[in-house]
C-alpha cells in the first residue's frame, strides 16, 4: 500500500510526458491525413508525406522524453546522449537504412529524374513509378515492378530518358561484299520508315569478317520508345531484305568459288546526297547548346569590357561610332543567349 500512494502521488509528474506522447501521436496522424486529403493516394508524394510523418514523430520524441521529471544534471547527461546518438546516424549514414534515406533527400534536391520518366541504372531499365523515403521504384519492360535503394542511385551512373526526346539505334553487321553507300541509304530509308527524324548512319566497326553499322533518328515522343525501337529493327529487316542484302555475317559461313582475277570488293554504287545535318548536331545536341552559351557569355563580357575602357567624350566621334556599334553587338548577343537559356530550359522540362 505504502509503494502504491507513492506511485500515485508522483503519477502527475509525468503527465507532461504522457501528454507530449499523445500530441505527437496525434499531429503524425493528422499531418498524414491531411496530405492524403490534399495530394490524394498518388506514390509521386509518398516522399513528402513520409518524410513530414517522420520529423513529426522524431520531434515530439525528443520533446516528450524532454518532459519526463529529471534533475538538470540528468537532463544534460540525457541531451548529451540523443546528440551522441544523432552523431552516430549521421556517422553511419554509408549504410543501410540511413544510407538510402540521406540518399532520398539528396534525389529530391537535384530532381534529376521524376516519376514517368525512363531511366536505366546498371542492368536494370524501365519507368520511375514512385520515389520512396529509401527506394525509388520502375516497372520494367516486362511489367514487373523493381526496387531500387536511393544509394545505388547516388553510387551508381543512371541513365535518365530525356522528355523532350531521345536517340533510337539498332546495331548490325553487314559482309565487305556489299557498299556502304547502298547499306547507309537502306538504313536511312529503314529508319525514316520507323517514323524516326533526322536518322543517320554510323560505321562502328571494320571487323574481320564483316562491318558494324548503327542507324539512328530522333525519337520526339519518348512515351513509345521500346515500341520504337523493336520498330526500327523490324523495319531495317525488311528493307533490307526487300533489297536483297543478306543479313548473315559474322558466324555464317557460305563458301562460294571465285576465279583468280575475282576480288571480293563490294560493287560501287551511287553515292546517296550528303544530309544537311550531322550525327553530332543531333547526338550531343545539349552539350552543343551548352558549350555554346557558354562562348556566348565570354563575348558578353569581353563586349562589356570593351565598353567600359572607351572613353567617353561625346567629341570623340570615333569612340561614339565603336560605342554604338558594341552596344547593338551586346544586344544581339543577349538576345541570342536568352533565347538558347529558355530552348535548353524547355527541353529539360
Amino acid at each position: 500500500m505504502e509503494a502504491l500512494r507513492e506511485y500515485l502521488a508522483e503519477w502527475p509528474q509525468f503527465l507532461p510526458f504522457l501528454a507530449m506522447l499523445v500530441v505527437t501521436v496525434v499531429a503524425a496522424s493528422l499531418a498524414h491525413r491531411i496530405l492524403l486529403h490534399r495530394q490524394g493516394t498518388s506514390r509521386e508524394h509518398g516522399f513528402a508525406r513520409q518524410f513530414t510523418v517522420l520529423a513529426i514523430a522524431t520531434v515530439g520524441l525528443v520533446a516528450a522524453v524532454m518532459a519526463i521529471p529529471m534533475s538538470g544534471e540528468t537532463r544534460r547527461a540525457v541531451l548529451s546522449l540523443i546528440s551522441i546518438g544523432l552523431t552516430a546516424v549521421v556517422a553511419m549514414s554509408s549504410t543501410t537504412i540511413v544510407s538510402n534515406f540521406m540518399a532520398g533527400l539528396m534525389l529530391r534536391l537535384v530532381r534529376s529524374f521524376h516519376p514517368g520518366d525512363f531511366i536505366r541504372v546498371n542492368e536494370q531499365f524501365g519507368k520511375v513509378t514512385a520515389l520512396g523515403i529509401l527506394h525509388t521504384e520502375i516497372q520494367t519492360e516486362t511489367r514487373d515492378l523493381a526496387t531500387i535503394p536511393n544509394a545505388l542511385l547516388v553510387s551508381s551512373p543512371v541513365t535518365v530518358v530525356r522528355s523532350s526526346g531521345t536517340i533510337v539505334t539498332a546495331d548490325l553487321s553487314l559482309g565487305y561484299d556489299l557498299s556502304h553507300s547502298r547499306v547507309e541509304e537502306l538504313l536511312v530509308e529503314a529508319a525514316e520508315k520507323a517514323g524516326l527524324d533526322k536518322p543517320f548512319v554510323l560505321v562502328t566497326e571494320l571487323g574481320n569478317f564483316s562491318v558494324g553499322y548503327r542507324v539512328a533518328g530522333f525519337l520526339e515522343d519518348v512515351k513509345g520508345l521500346v515500341t520504337a525501337r523493336s520498330k526500327l529493327r523490324s523495319t531495317v529487316l525488311d528493307t533490307l531484305h526487300a533489297a536483297g542484302v543478306e543479313i548473315v555475317s559474322p558466324t555464317f559461313m557460305n563458301q562460294r568459288p571465285l576465279e583468280k582475277e575475282d576480288r571480293f570488293i563490294a560493287r560501287p554504287e551511287r553515292t546517296r546526297e550528303s544530309q544537311d545535318y550531322t550525327a553530332e548536331e543531333i547526338v550531343f545536341d545539349k552539350a552543343n547548346e551548352v558549350e555554346k552559351i557558354e562562348e556566348l557569355e565570354k563575348q558578353q563580357k569581353r563586349i562589356e569590357k570593351e565598353i567600359e575602357e572607351l572613353p567617353h567624350d561625346e567629341e570623340d566621334r570615333a569612340a561614339q561610332s565603336r560605342r554604338t556599334r558594341l552596344e547593338r553587338e551586346l544586344e544581339s548577343t543577349l538576345h541570342e543567349l536568352d533565347m538558347l537559356r529558355k530552348k535548353t530550359e524547355k527541353q529539360e522540362e
